[in-house]
């Protein structure tokens, strides 16, 4: 039996010359580069035979599934809250160049458990709603075929962790899950029985890279 192959994408680039941890906060759009990652997926998607297109409701993911949506017009889009980005406590902070006010009374109390994570939603509640949003766009499309859906990082990440058997626990900085990339869920009868992982954009990643931190 074919399975059915759930693409899961991350958005582009954000315009965020301020580092900004925007999280769910409106108003956050993909950069020029970001538009142009967006274009390489829709490139790199012309060809696959796509069922189901399903996004979350914030802009940047909008703006990123637009080129996909572009090259399959017969399709319709599913806006699906379970995908959006998982909610934090210290959205809307600016943290500095080495994430220096993270140290600040104020949001250190907010750092005490990195297991849960304390600072926002719990790894198993996103876990949860990204296994029900998955297999709901599988179940939207006959076995075998391919469906379609942009996220977020971390959802994306725990939503693989989650189907891999992992723990949630992790280093945000080693998450293998960069813009615009394309994690690739497997199912049969609604399991996941795979997961693959691409970068279509990845030439278009700076070169040099950049010190993690929130809003990146």
């Amino acid at each position: 039996m074919q399975p059915t192959i759930v693409h899961v994408c991350r958005h582009g680039q954000v315009d965020n010359p301020e580092h900004i941890l925007y999280g769910r906060l409106d108003g956050y759009g993909l950069s020029e580069l970001g538009h142009r990652m967006a274009e390489r997926l829709g490139e790199h998607f012309a060809d696959v035979p796509l069922q189901h297109l399903r996004v979350s409701p914030l802009q940047r993911a909008k703006e990123t599934l637009a080129p996909i949506a572009a090259a399959h017009p017969d399709l319709g889009i599913v806006e699906d809250a379970r995908v959006i980005e998982a909610a934090n406590i210290l959205e809307g902070q600016a943290f500095g160049r080495f994430n220096q006010r993270l140290l600040l009374p104020k949001n250190l109390i907010h750092l005490r458990n990195p297991l849960r994570p304390s600072w926002g939603e719990p790894y198993p509640q996103i876990a949860q709603r990204m296994r029900a949003a998955i297999a709901d766009a599988a179940a939207s499309v006959p076995q075998g075929s391919q469906a379609l859906i942009v996220a977020h990082q971390l959802p994306i990440y725990i939503a693989r962790l989650d189907a891999e058997g992992r723990s949630f626990v992790h280093n945000p900085a080693t998450r293998e899950c960069r813009l615009a990339s394309v994690t690739s869920f497997h199912l049969i009868d609604g399991r996941v029985t795979g997961v693959e992982y691409s970068e279509p954009a990845a030439d278009l990643y700076p070169a040099k890279k950049k010190i993690f931190r929130p809003g990146m």
